[in-house]
């Protein structure tokens, strides 16, 4: 079996918004007279948008209109039409993501995006998606290293840490070439709220600047980004616009309007100064757009068991049960189910949710039958609320478990997917004669930050 998908990305940043198609190719990798084992075989680009720059009304507000319409505009000389799309993601990323009318902005995206999985980018998959956009993965697979990749853009740096291929970690800072904006005469016209740790070396509103205005600032990130870099590190891979200012920066440091220009270099020089090693991304601007287009989807097992669901599901939290309370016999595994369901009711009661479970290998079927009917049990409440189970399995044990919970109304296990507690997890239509699902594990976005630190907390990297 071997079948097609049409992807698209797209990617609104700080300072551009990007738009990819991408052809992914699904392919049976199991052995005749075995369970199928799906898996995407192939990722190619087959068309990448112009680079436009983000509009917006002011400083807090995106122009959902003027989105939109880059994004029609976009889709028409690609030659796309909306029923071709079946899957793909829409990530607001960098400061964008702190803009008040965010939200808005994927409304106005709806006819575009409206059926298949959306993914507003939170730090964890902004890093990955830049990182795999990149190269990153496969850099540090290919050199059998620690990469540390940096995707430096308008607002903040993601970072995503890679061994031999796996990924380890990922961070973000608020740090970024559009954190000051000038005007063709140098003059400051935006200074970021982001900077107020830095209030003094930042030159205040209206100030005309040179280069050497802005250096003090400029060498306060580079040490910043420096001192995120893990004592094991050699390798440092780059994207994002800043990455392009690293290798080629444009003769005349205001071409942008930004401290772009001054960050790349500065930052470059910094770096080799002390014996890093600098990989210029596969992908530098586009790395997240790319990344958003081909890398953002994987798909599940192939032994779902999916009843009368309606598809796509957007923005499930998930709700981890730990080994302990998997190992426990039904009564026990329902009452841990029931109480975890209670973190997500408020006035209004319950809501949907995803429950996972990392599952075993190979159980006897005595197992799986008290296996599901603790889940049943412990789900009742879901689906007197109206509501309906949704079970996610790290293990190839999804279609057996949906067999074995029965009952009446809609129900959906999926296996081949790893998820965490406060993950949220977009599940879209299945896909090759409905074997499997294409799956984004994400974390929400339009969430506040402590000015001038990381967006969340450090997982030493």
């Amino acid at each position: 079996m071997r079948e097609q998908l049409c992807s698209v990305g797209i990617d609104i940043g700080t300072s551009t918004t990007q738009l990819v198609v991408s052809r992914l190719t699904l392919e049976n990798r199991a052995s005749p007279f075995t369970v199928p084992r799906v898996a995407i075989t192939g990722r190619e680009i087959v068309y990448r948008s112009a680079i436009h720059f983000t509009p917006l009304i002011s400083d807090t507000v995106i122009d959902a209109d003027a989105v939109r319409d880059i994004v029609a505009e976009e889709y028409q000389k690609a030659g796309l039409r909306r029923e071709k799309v079946e899957t793909g993601a829409v990530i607001i990323t960098g400061e964008t993501a702190r803009k008040e009318n965010a939200r808005a902005v994927l409304s106005a995206l709806s006819e575009f995006a409206g059926d298949f999985v959306v993914a507003t980018a939170g730090p964890d998959l902004e890093s990955i998606l830049a990182a795999r956009g990149a190269g990153a993965d496969v850099c540090s697979r290919e050199r059998r290293c620690r990469v540390l990749h940096f995707d430096i853009g308008g607002g903040t740096s993601n970072l995503a840490l890679y061994e031999n291929g796996a990924l380890l970690d990922t961070d973000c800072l608020d740090i970024g070439g559009r954190l000051i904006k000038v005007d063709g005469g140098g003059r400051v016209v935006y200074r970021s709220p982001v900077l107020a740790p830095w209030a003094s070396l930042a030159p205040p509103l209206g100030q005309r600047v040179e280069a050497a205005d802005l250096a003090p600032l400029v060498d306060a990130m580079t040490a910043a980004l420096e001192g995120a870099i893990p004592g094991d590190v050699k390798v440092l891979s780059f994207s994002g616009g800043v990455a392009d200012c690293m290798w080629s920066p444009p003769e005349d440091w205001r071409a942008f309007g930004d401290m772009g220009p001054l960050l790349g270099p500065a930052l470059r020089r910094r770096l080799e100064g002390v014996g890093y090693t600098l990989v210029r991304g596969a992908e530098t601007i586009r790395a997240t757009v790319v990344g958003a287009g081909a890398h953002s989807v994987e798909v599940s097992g192939s032994t779902i068991h999916c009843r009368g669901v309606d598809f796509p599901l957007k923005n499930l939290p998930v709700l981890r049960l730990t080994d302990g309370e998997e190992r426990g016999d039904a009564d026990a595994l329902a009452a841990a189910v029931r109480k975890k369901l209670s973190w997500y009711a408020d006035q209004e009661g319950l809501s949907q949710v995803a429950l996972a479970l990392t599952g075993e290998v190979s159980p006897p079927y005595r197992r799986v039958a008290e296996l599901a009917r603790g889940l049943r049990e412990g789900l009742a409440p879901l689906c007197q609320a109206g509501y309906f189970p949704v079970v996610v399995v790290e293990r190839d044990m999804a279609k057996v478990l949906g067999q074995a919970m029965g009952g009446e109304g809609p129900l959906l296990c999926l296996d081949g997917v790893s998820v965490r507690e406060g993950d949220y997890i977009d599940i879209g239509a299945p896909v090759a004669g409905g074997s499997v699902l294409p799956v984004v594990v994400k974390t929400l976005a339009f969430s506040d930050r402590t000015p001038g630190g990381t967006r969340r907390e450090r997982r030493n990297l």
